[in-house]
């Protein structure tokens, strides 16, 4: 051992040490820029690529913006339920100027109840499908976030991630009730604990253009006009972008009322399911922002389902059915097969 030592010391002379040090001093200093310069790197790759995800790129504006200037703009923008990627594409061609992706609708083709028995990540896949499949901004019916401001504020980061342009919030109790159920409890949020959640998601956000919509549910509760504006006062304060008025009324009585009192002092949506009667004017008339048609593309597909199963029953037979459904050749044109056409043209070797 002592053998070992002064053959060592034979070599190694304090200038030398010295000067070993300072080779692996200039050398740590340089392994280290490397990695931060590298660490910079991944971090520009990974937002060019999230960007190139959101529509950020090539000059186009971004599906958040596009939603954020829609409700801004109070010139009655109009948007549709879609609960796939088949059927937002159909919603885009239709001249839609954005998607709602409905809750209900999205349970329902995953054949469970609107009462959060489809989970928030399974949700987030149809969505992200959804998203892929259009160019108009996607608002998200996200019921009460999942839970509370914590689980509703990491329900943004991934939406956002996925290019969703926004998501609306009511201030429900979770799980939630869906509002048109006849004769069910529908409680309510404490209005600060729902006004911080909102709160949470906005100071969470990446991008400030991306929409977070409180959905007011005092009218659905039966708990009146006072409730409703101390409710969206509260929400509007926290930062919501818009306020979503609900009502379950054959007529409009409840929302007019409402705009009355509000004073435009955010954007106003509206989803008039139960009171489709109310002339379209109107909404214009007395400044609501969107009109949210909520649910009928899911509802026009059952019945078209349900028509086509029960013929092709009875008649075990294509012959009659064939003429009203569409085509095979319009499946494939909505599902883009001619760009993989072109594509295979471009990538695959010619034989």
């Amino acid at each position: 051992m002592q053998q070992c030592s002064r053959s060592i010391s034979l070599f190694w002379t304090p200038s030398r040490i010295q000067g070993k040090y300072d080779l692996l001093g200039v050398a740590a200093q340089h392994l280290n820029e490397v990695i931060t310069n590298f660490g910079l790197v991944s971090k520009i790759s990974a937002r060019h690529a999230h960007d190139n995800h959101s529509g950020k790129t090539g000059g186009r504006i971004q599906k958040t913006t596009m939603l954020k200037k829609m409700l801004q703009e109070q010139n009655l923008a109009f948007l549709m339920e879609a609960h796939s990627g088949l059927s937002a594409r159909i919603v885009e061609e239709a001249g839609f100027h954005g998607i709602w992706a409905s809750g209900l609708s999205i349970s329902a083709q995953l054949g469970v109840r609107d009462s959060n028995e489809a989970s928030w990540t399974q949700v987030l896949e149809v969505v992200e499908f959804m998203a892929d499949a259009s160019n108009i901004p996607i608002l998200l019916d996200a019921d009460t976030g999942y839970g509370n401001f914590n689980n509703a504020r990491r329900l943004v980061r991934k939406l956002e991630e996925r290019g969703i342009a926004g998501c609306c919030m009511e201030d429900k109790c979770f799980p939630k009730t869906n509002s048109l159920l006849d004769g069910r409890k529908q409680p309510l949020a404490d209005v600060e604990e729902f006004a911080m959640k909102i709160k949470a998601c906005k100071d969470y956000q990446r991008d400030e253009d991306f929409c977070v919509v409180a959905r007011l549910e005092a009218f659905i509760a039966g708990r009146g006009l006072e409730e409703a504006l101390l409710r969206a006062e509260a929400y509007h304060k926290a930062g919501a972008d818009a306020i979503l008025v609900h009502s379950k009324k054959t007529d409009s009585s409840e929302i007019e009322a409402f705009m009355r009192e509000w004073g435009g002092k955010a954007p106003v949506i509206i989803v008039p399911t139960k009171y489709y009667t109310t002339p379209t004017s109107l909404f214009r008339d007395i400044g609501i922002s969107a009109v949210i048609w909520a649910n009928h593309n899911l509802r026009a597909s059952v019945v078209a389902m349900k028509k086509t199963s029960a013929m092709i029953a009875k008649e075990q037979s294509l012959k009659s059915i064939e003429k009203e459904v569409a085509s095979v050749q319009e499946i494939f044109r909505l599902q883009k097969d001619d760009e993989l056409k072109e594509a295979e043209g471009r990538y695959l070797p010619k034989i």
